[in-house]
């Protein structure tokens, strides 16, 4: 099985994709990482994702693209304005569930890094 993981971000990663800018993502915290539900989770905040890890504009979102996975669940919904350079930099709210939903962990595909503009 390939397992592709690449990191641009300390804080936030996307693993399991074909490149650094596609794959299911992972935010880390106290050391360790986590997944983030689809529902916790909208256009805005991928487009802070993809900027962060230096990539194009989010052109796919969708759960359970990239395998399933045991990590844990992020406990927080992001709440970003799609101007953020950093994800954990956008406002969020402590979620009142704690469980995801299989095959609903957020999966990014960003467009090309060498089609930024």
């Amino acid at each position: 099985m390939d397992f592709t993981e690449i990191t641009c971000s300390e804080s936030i990663r996307l693993v399991n994709g074909d490149n650094q800018c596609s794959g299911r993502l992972e935010v880390k915290s106290n050391n360790s990482w986590s997944i983030v539900c689809e529902d916790d989770f909208d256009q805005q905040d991928a487009e802070v994702v993809c900027r962060e890890l230096d990539c194009g504009a989010p052109s796919f979102l969708q759960g359970a693209l990239y395998g399933e996975t045991e990590a844990p669940e992020w406990s927080r919904e992001f709440l970003c304005e799609g101007h953020e350079s950093v994800l954990l930099k956008c406002r969020s709210l402590q979620l009142t569930r704690w469980t995801c939903p299989p095959g609903k962990a957020v999966e990014i595909t960003c467009s090309d890094p060498d089609q930024v503009i």
